[in-house]
């Protein structure tokens, strides 16, 4: 299994819930990755490519196994801080 991501990084939870709210009120993931995310991913709108087992945190790789395509997950908490991630791709 291997999965494709995109996700935003900040060092609050706040923030983080607010930036879901903003997202599920239409804003665009890419711009707001590209503005506020503390991941060097920012400047590709988070986009972390592909993806396999064990290559990102634990946290990280259970959302993403758990979300349909397209999906936005809630906020998820790793040793890096908050991330809202966006499932992009799977292959099984």
């Amino acid at each position: 299994m291997e999965w494709k991501a995109s996700h935003i990084l900040v060092k609050d939870r706040a923030q983080a819930q607010e930036i879901l709210r903003r997202i599920k009120q239409g804003a665009n993931f890419e711009s707001i990755a590209h503005d506020v995310s503390t991941c060097p991913s920012k400047s590709s709108g988070g986009d972390l490519g592909w993806f396999g087992p064990g290559k990102m945190a634990a946290q990280f790789e259970y959302a993403c196994k758990n979300l349909g395509l397209g999906s936005i997950s809630d906020v998820v908490q790793t040793q890096f801080g908050y991330h809202i991630i966006k499932l992009t791709g799977r292959k099984d």
